[in-house]
């Protein structure tokens, strides 16, 4: 099963795409990476030119992945309005677009991902990324952070089910 995990946000939205070979195995056997990266967007573009973009660039990785299952990291805790606001737009930009291509979509906070990842909901980004280099025989930690977040987004799901 191909598996689309995303880490949303407006200025850099996380993209990983999984191979899971089988849906009942946490063994990193299982896995294999087939891309990761980022989709950026100019702070000094109007937000609805930057949601656009954000819905190209996804269509694109849809068309070109084709992944059965598309997995996004909610929002869980956000400080500050200003920051919530915009993830949420380009969020909801986000599930349009699996909508539009009848793409099943999961969901998972932060904690959720931490914990069936590397095994604590309390865990630091670092050993959530260092569990994904391990898992896909990485030489080293995936860059940007929103990629490697959202390769780990991805491997939970899997794990999700395994839980």
């Amino acid at each position: 099963m191909i598996i689309l995990g995303i880490d949303p946000g407006t200025a850099t939205t996380g993209y990983g795409v999984i191979l899971a070979k089988s849906m009942n195995s946490r063994s990193k056997d299982n896995f294999k990476c087939l891309g990761y990266g980022s989709i950026k967007t100019s702070p000094e573009m109007a937000m609805p030119q930057r949601l656009k973009k954000l819905h190209n660039e996804l269509s694109r990785l849809l068309k070109e992945h084709q992944p059965e299952i598309m997995v996004v990291e909610s929002l869980f805790f956000f400080k500050n309005m200003k920051t919530a606001m915009p993830v949420s737009q380009a969020k909801g930009v986000i599930l349009l677009t699996a909508a539009k291509k009848n793409i099943l979509v999961h969901e998972f906070t932060p904690p959720q991902v931490k914990m069936l990842v590397a095994g604590s909901g309390k865990a630091e980004k670092i050993n959530v990324q260092k569990k994904v280099q391990a898992i896909f025989g990485m030489k080293d930690i995936p860059k940007p952070d929103d990629a490697a977040d959202a390769l780990a987004i991805a491997l939970t799901y899997v794990f999700a089910r395994n839980a």
